[in-house]
């Protein structure tokens, strides 16, 4: 197993394609440049995939319910993509999120995971947010994974899954040290509630968490209009980490990866060594809840 690697987090930008070869060729690209520089795990973001809709009519682009039917198709070319990506380059890709139809017909948000080897594990998002419960009428999936690989172990939280620490916190319990955050966000409140999160987790659990968001606009698409982010990698705030807890961070809404060599291995250090011992004082023996009252 290898702890010590480079990590490639994207900055995707939102476009408009005129073809199906035109989207392989834009991903292409993108892994080429990631593989180029070293990159043994690229990240792409949630939702990254929705750019597909523009290859369909004005009247599927316009009905939120129509896209997700109309992905459906595309599927097995994008499984396809990545998992030739993946086995030609021999690097790990988390292929963002993409909206995948239940048996029962229902869409979860899932995040898919392509090894060296061919083969693909996936993560489903477990906490909807308001557009996804309210307009979308995405689902949650119910199982917290991690995955393991010859990079370690690795966990993956989608989006605003970041901002509820047990989900984290069962994963590296389990033995990730590696949190993989694939967003999308609108506003900038947006990017920092997931940021923030992103930075709790890796300072409650010592370990690493990257985050990789979707940038640019896309006024065609109603899910993905607008687009702000910044992608990351943080770090525990301790003796060898950055003082910030920020090791590698992109310019604002620029498309763009961000790259950052990690050892995994310092993480099992830093819980034995550090200044402070986040991972193993986790509260959990607080039980009760106590009130007082005065008269």
């Amino acid at each position: 197993m290898t702890s010590a690697f480079r990590i490639a987090a994207a900055q995707y930008d939102i476009g408009t394609l005129g073809s199906w070869a035109a989207y392989e060729e834009k991903i292409r690209r993108w892994v080429e440049d990631a593989v180029t520089a070293g990159s043994k795990l690229l990240v792409f973001p949630e939702y990254f995939s929705m750019e597909l809709v523009s290859l369909f009519p004005g009247d599927i682009q316009q009905s939120l319910s129509r896209q997700l039917d109309a992905l459906q198709a595309l599927l097995p070319n994008f499984e396809h993509l990545f998992r030739e990506q993946a086995r030609l380059h021999g690097v790990y890709i988390v292929a963002g999120t993409y909206p995948v139809r239940q048996p029962e017909g229902s869409y979860h948000n899932r995040a898919f995971l392509y090894r060296p080897d061919g083969r693909t594990d996936w993560q489903d998002k477990l906490q909807m947010t308001r557009f996804e419960n309210e307009h979308w009428f995405i689902t949650p999936g119910d199982e917290i994974k991690v995955f393991d690989t010859e990079l370690g172990r690795i966990g993956i939280n989608i989006c605003y899954d970041s901002e509820f620490p047990l989900i984290a916190r069962q994963q590296v319990e389990a033995g990730a040290d590696l949190i993989l955050v694939p967003s999308c966000t609108d506003t900038l409140a947006g990017y920092w509630r997931v940021r923030i999160g992103c930075q709790a987790r890796a300072l409650e659990n010592q370990c690493y968490v990257v985050q990789s968001p979707t940038v640019g606009y896309a006024p065609w698409s109603e899910a993905l209009d607008v687009n702000i982010g910044a992608a990351a990698v943080y770090t525990p705030v301790d003796y060898g980490f950055p003082d910030n807890g920020v090791l590698a961070i992109g310019d604002p809404n620029i498309t763009q990866w961000v790259f950052a060599d990690i050892d995994t291995a310092a993480i099992a250090h830093i819980r034995k060594t550090g200044q402070v011992f986040n991972y193993r004082d986790w509260p959990g023996q607080f039980r009760c809840l106590s009130t007082t009252s005065s008269a």
